[in-house]
C-alpha cells in the first residue's frame, strides 16, 4: 500500500494540504467513535492516520495545524446526559507503531529527567483494553458519580448504568476520602455472542463488535437496559485524591486490587526497554486468547514522582504511550468514485465500496487521497502500487487502521472487468462548475469558485454553527442549507444568522409558517440564536473558520491577547507581516508562521474583514480565561531562559513556568520581564543587561516560584 505522497517526498504546500485532509477525517472519526458509538472502520486505520499526521509534523513542525489530531481528545459528550465535569482531565495516549517508537519514547523520558542510559527507570507494561474510558468519583468510600471520558473535560454522567455492572464496588473500605478510580467497561467475546443471539431472536439491533456493545450499554438512559448487559470493567489508573494511593504505578494498581477492583493479571513491572519490548509480543501472543478485545499494550513510567515531573502535553501524558498492534485487511469491490468539495474547496474522490467486515466494522467508504493516488503515482510522477491504477469495478483491498474512512492499499489487477474504464478526475468544480485548480506543489485540486460555490459556502457555515463553534441549537447543517436557498430568509454568511429574526418579523413570519416549524419552533430558534450572542473569544475566532486555525490555535490566541479589541488591534497592526505585532503573534507557544500568515490575511483582506466586522457588531464577545494563577510570582510576565539549566531541563522549565502563567519566549525585548540565565549565558543575557531586565540565575528562579 501507500499514501497519497511519502512523507519524505512531501512539499511544505503538499504537507500543509495532507494535515488539513487528516485532521478533517480524525475528527469526524472520534465523533463516530466517541459519541455515535458507531466507527466505520477500526482502531487500526485510525492509528494509520494519526502516525501519518503525526511524522508530518515532525518534518514541518511549524505547520502543526492548532486543531491538529495529536491535540485532541475524544469528542463532545452526547445530548442524551447530563454533563460532568471532570476534577483532573481525562487525557488520551501518544502511541507507538513499532520498537523504534518505544526506544524513542523511552529516550525521551531520560532526557527530559536528565537521566543517563544506565540510571534505574521501571515502566509498567499492561494490555490497552478496547471499551469505553470511565471515572469512578468514591466519597468517604461510597460510590457518588461514574462519567464517561467524553472530550475530557466534560463526560456524561452515567452513574446508574455504572451501577449495574457488577466489577463495580459501590462502597470501599479505607479508600481515601476523594478517590476517583478510572478504567475501562468492556465486554467478553462470549458474552458479545450471547447478546448478540438474544438481540437476533427478537427481532433487535445486532452490535457490530463488542466495544460498540459495551459503549452503547453503557450509554442507555434506561439502566435497566444496562443492567441486562454482561458489562464488566478493568481498574488501571485515577483522577483526582486527596492522599496518594502509592509510591508507584504498580503500588498503585495492588491498592486498587484491594479495593475490590478487577485489574489486568497481564500487567507486568519492566526494568528495561527490552523486557517491555518481550511483555508486549508475548501479549500479542495470547491476543486471540485472552477472551475480550485489545489493541495494544500501555507502557507508564512506574515512579508516580517521576511521573508528576513530567507532566502532560496538550491532551497527552509525557510518562505514558500505547504501543498498538498492527493494522487489518481485507478485499472487496469498488461501486463507484464520487468527488466531494470541502470548505476550503478541497477536491477529494471516495471509494464507494460494497460493505465488507474488516476486524468487526463494517466498512462501505474509503479515502482515495487525491488524482495521483488514483492513478498509482505520487505526485513527482513516481510509481506507487507498482503502477497500478483504481478503476470503479475493481476488486480492491481495503486497509484499516482507525475509526475514519479507510483506505484502498492495493488493487488485484486479475480480477478487473473487462469494461473498467481509467478514472478520469475532473477539472471543474462538480458543484458549481468553476475550474478546478492545482497548484504547483500542491497534491490536492482545488476550486476556485470560492463565495460562489455552495459546498464552500455552506461548509463553512455549518462550521461555524458546529458544536466547538457557536452550537446554536436548532440550526445545524440541515437548517443551514435550507436557509441558504431561502429568498427571504437567506444566510449567505454569519452575520445573516443574527439579522434572521427581524427579517423574519419584515415577511411576516414566514418561517413559523413553514411546513414543519410553528410559531414556538420558530420563537425557540430565535431564543438559541440571541442566547448565543454571548460568545468566548477562543469560540468565536475558530468558529470563523480560517484555513489552519483550529480549535485549539484559536483558544491560544484568545488566552494570550484576553480582549477580542486588543486582538484586532495587534492582527491589524501585523498585516505587513512584520514589527513588534507580528513578532508578538509568532512568540505565542503553538503558533507557526502558516498559521499566523492564514491569520493576519484574513482580517486583511477587505471582505471578509468587513463580514467579520458586522458579526462582531451583533456580538458581546467574552474575554479569554486565564489560567488559575493566584499567587503566582510571574503571571502575566515574559520569561527568557538561556545558557545551561543544571537542576531542570529546558522543557521542565518552560512547562513550569507557563503553568504558573507566564508567557516564555525564545528571544529578549523590551516586553521581556525576566531573564533566567545559566551557565554560558552570550547574547540574551548581555541584551537583557543593556535593557535594565531583571535576571537570575537557576537558583533564584526556583526561588523565586518555591520550587527551590
Amino acid at each position: 500500500m501507500g499514501d497519497s505522497l511519502p512523507v519524505s517526498e512531501l512539499t511544505e504546500d503538499s504537507a500543509r494540504a495532507e494535515l488539513a485532509r487528516l485532521a478533517e477525517l480524525l475528527a469526524r472519526a472520534n465523533t463516530q467513535y466517541h459519541t455515535q458509538d458507531a466507527p466505520e472502520i477500526s482502531d487500526a486505520e485510525y492509528d494509520d492516520l494519526k502516525r501519518r499526521n503525526t511524522e508530518i509534523e515532525k518534518r514541518f513542525p511549524h505547520l502543526k495545524r492548532a486543531d491538529s489530531p495529536s491535540d485532541q481528545v475524544g469528542a463532545k459528550p452526547g445530548d442524551g446526559f447530563s454533563k460532568v465535569t471532570h476534577a483532573v482531565r481525562m487525557m488520551s495516549l501518544g502511541n507507538a507503531f513499532d520498537d523504534e517508537d518505544v526506544g524513542d519514547f523511552t529516550r525521551s523520558i531520560r532526557k527530559y529527567l536528565g537521566l543517563g542510559d544506565d540510571a534505574p527507570l521501571a515502566f509498567t507494561a499492561e494490555p490497552k483494553i478496547d471499551g469505553l474510558s470511565l471515572s469512578l468519583r468514591y466519597k468517604d468510600g461510597h460510590l457518588v458519580q461514574a462519567a464517561t471520558r467524553g472530550d475530557g473535560e466534560f463526560g456524561e454522567n452515567v452513574t446508574a448504568n455504572a451501577r449495574t455492572i457488577s466489577d463495580i464496588p459501590h462502597r470501599l473500605e479505607n479508600a481515601p476520602a476523594v478517590l476517583e478510580v478510572r478504567g475501562e467497561v468492556y465486554m467478553s467475546h462470549a458474552d458479545f455472542d450471547q447478546l448478540n443471539a438474544r438481540q437476533a431472536e427478537a427481532g433487535e439491533k445486532t452490535f457490530a463488535n463488542p466495544r460498540n456493545a459495551a459503549a452503547g450499554s453503557l450509554r442507555q438512559l434506561d439502566s435497566a437496559i444496562t443492567r441486562a448487559r454482561p458489562l464488566r470493567f478493568f481498574a488501571y489508573a485515577w483522577g483526582e485524591l486527596s492522599a496518594p494511593l502509592a509510591e508507584t504505578q504498580m503500588g498503585a494498581i495492588e491498592r486498587l486490587k484491594q479495593y475490590g477492583f478487577s485489574t489486568n493479571p497481564l500487567t507486568a513491572l519492566c526494568e528495561t526497554t527490552h523486557h517491555m519490548l518481550d511483555h508486549y509480543r508475548g501479549i500479542e501472543a495470547q491476543r486471540a486468547t485472552l477472551g475480550y478485545d485489545i489493541d495494544g499494550v500501555v507502557y507508564k513510567v512506574n515512579d508516580l514522582a517521576l511521573q508528576a515531573r513530567l507532566g502532560f502535553r496538550s491532551t497527552t501524558p509525557r510518562w505514558a504511550i500505547a504501543h498498538k498492534f498492527p493494522a487489518e485487511l481485507a478485499w472487496t469491490r469498488l461501486e463507484a468514485i464520487d468527488i466531494q468539495v470541502g470548505r476550503t474547496g478541497a477536491l477529494s474522490p471516495v471509494a464507494r465500496l460494497h460493505p465488507v467486515t474488516v476486524g468487526g466494522v463494517v466498512v462501505s467508504n474509503a479515502t482515495l487521497h487525491n488524482e495521483d493516488y488514483i492513478a498509482g503515482r505520487d505526485a513527482k510522477g513516481g510509481t506507487i502500487r507498482d503502477g497500478k491504477d483504481i478503476r470503479v469495478g475493481d476488486w480492491v483491498q481495503v486497509y484499516r487502521a482507525g475509526d475514519v474512512i479507510p483506505k484502498i492499499a492495493d488493487v488485484d489487477i486479475s480480477k478487473r472487468p473487462d469494461d473498467a474504464v481509467e478514472f478520469t478526475f475532473p477539472n471543474t468544480c462538480p458543484e458549481c462548475q468553476s475550474q478546478a485548480i492545482r497548484e504547483e506543489g500542491d497534491a490536492v485540486r482545488r476550486c476556485t469558485g470560492g463565495i460562489i460555490c455552495p459546498a464552500q459556502a455552506t461548509e463553512k457555515l455549518k462550521h461555524f454553527v458546529s458544536r466547538k463553534a457557536f452550537d446554536i441549537e436548532g440550526l445545524g447543517a440541515k437548517q443551514i442549507e435550507m436557509f441558504y436557498d431561502d429568498p427571504d430568509l437567506s444566510v449567505k454568511t454569519p452575520v445573516d444568522i443574527f439579522t434572521l429574526q427581524t427579517r423574519d418579523a419584515a415577511n411576516l413570519n414566514k418561517l413559523a409558517n413553514r411546513k414543519g416549524w410553528g410559531a414556538q419552533s420558530a420563537g425557540n430558534l430565535w431564543a438559541a440564536i440571541d442566547e448565543k450572542r454571548l460568545i468566548p473569544f477562543g469560540r468565536l475566532l475558530f468558529a470563523l473558520g480560517i484555513r489552519h486555525m483550529g480549535e485549539a490555535a484559536s483558544n491560544l490566541v484568545a488566552t494570550h491577547y484576553g480582549e477580542w479589541s486588543e486582538f484586532e488591534r495587534a492582527v491589524t497592526a501585523a498585516s505587513g507581516f512584520e514589527g513588534p505585532e507580528w513578532d508578538e503573534l509568532l512568540s505565542i507557544d503553538g503558533i507557526g508562521e502558516v498559521m499566523a500568515r492564514a491569520l493576519v490575511s484574513a482580517f486583511a483582506q477587505e471582505a471578509e474583514r468587513a463580514s467579520i466586522d458586522a458579526l462582531v457588531a451583533q456580538l458581546e464577545v467574552q474575554p479569554a480565561k486565564r489560567p488559575d494563577t493566584d499567587g503566582s510570582p510571574v503571571a502575566g510576565k515574559t520569561v527568557v531562559f538561556t545558557g545551561t539549566l543544571e537542576k531542570m531541563t529546558r522543557a521542565e522549565a518552560k512547562a513550569r513556568a507557563e503553568a504558573l502563567g507566564a508567557k516564555v519566549s525564545g528571544s529578549v525585548s523590551k516586553k521581556t520581564d525576566l531573564l533566567v540565565a545559566g551557565p554560558g549565558a552570550g547574547s540574551k543575557a548581555k541584551k537583557a543587561a543593556e535593557l535594565g531586565i531583571e535576571t537570575l540565575d537557576e537558583d533564584g528562579w526556583l526561588h523565586l516560584i518555591g520550587a527551590a
